[in-house]
């Protein structure tokens, strides 16, 4: 299928726009049925987005992808997914730290069906796309986990959509996750331009924070820097379904205090091949050769196909 030319070509850089807002706080992205929209157009980019949905038990949700590939995520319960005529069903898991899941790729150009038999909110990545790909499931058992640093930078990360582990046309999606008291996105990166060990992407950091024994809201961090050609300055405190937009400039670290473990879903695209190089601050890189001679956390890995029996 030839490249759709209604959006820009893989030639055009990202562009660097005062028009994004980079802090999207829990709520005020909502639109109906949606918790979550972040979409090209009403976050200022050109590639990236999405959208998280939660269902009652027995609930749907129609859409069409439009100019978009997307996948379905569950972050709690199962569902299944209609693509226009073919069917599949997602097991899904109780929650983002109980377990790795399945999820399923749907095409651009497709009307989509989600129903969930007992409830649950499910993520939905999203990228513009040239090409029409299959309609297709990802077996949990197929998830690349990764544990990644070392010490108190100790994280995992489910490579479940990065180019070497699955099949689409623009769109980079993983999951991590970073034990209470480590950081993570660490030493600080960037991806905002084309070249040798340097991809450019558009990036969404979408959370999860473990509660409290008592039920309380947990909370993390999140820090965003940029050039003093392409200032961006973000240092703030997250909390479960806040988002936090990265179109350009280094970011890092992921902050997650002691006591709370922290999740983000990373979704990623951009106008040039597929592929997901970054390249390390200079003042903070020295920070890689020190994991060596550290163990990595015992804590991890965190979750595993298997589901966790307790939180």
């Amino acid at each position: 299928m030839p490249e759709h030319t209604g959006w820009p070509t893989r030639d055009q850089p990202v562009m660097n726009t005062p028009r994004v807002n980079p802090l999207v706080r829990r709520g005020s992205s909502a639109e109906r049925p949606y918790d979550v929209m972040v979409s090209p157009e009403n976050a200022g980019w050109h590639y990236s987005g999405l959208r998280v949905v939660a269902l009652p038990v027995g609930g749907r949700v129609r859409f069409v992808t439009g100019n978009d590939e997307m996948l379905v995520l569950p972050l709690t319960g199962g569902c299944d997914v209609a693509c226009d005529d073919e069917r599949l069903t997602l097991t899904g898991r109780r929650s983002v730290f109980s377990r790795v899941t399945d999820f399923a790729y749907l095409p651009r150009d497709s009307v989509v069906t989600l129903r969930a038999p007992n409830g649950g909110r499910f993520a939905l990545p999203a990228a513009r796309a040239g090409r029409k790909l299959p309609f297709r499931y990802g077996p949990a058992e197929d998830v690349p986990v990764e544990l990644r640093g070392a010490g108190q930078a100790s994280r995992q990360v489910n490579n479940f959509c990065t180019p070497e582990a699955f099949e689409t046309d623009r769109l980079i999606a993983c999951e991590v996750l970073t034990p209470g008291g480590n950081w993570s996105s660490y030493p600080p990166h960037k991806h905002d331009e084309e070249g040798p060990g340097e991809s450019c992407l558009e990036e969404i950091y979408y959370f999860e924070v473990t509660s409290s024994p008592g039920g309380g809201p947990g909370s993390g961090y999140q820090r965003v820097y940029g050039h003093p050609d392409r200032p961006i300055d973000v240092c703030t405190e997250v909390r479960t379904g806040d988002v936090i937009l990265v179109p350009y400039g280094w970011h890092g670290p992921s902050m997650a205090v002691p006591g709370y473990d922290l999740y983000y879903l990373n979704v990623m695209a951009g106008p040039g091949e597929r592929r997901w190089e970054v390249r390390d601050d200079p003042a903070h890189g020295w920070v890689r050769g020190r994991w060596a001679g550290q163990e990595i956390d015992p804590r991890l890995p965190l979750t595993s196909v298997r589901e966790r029996r307790r939180l």
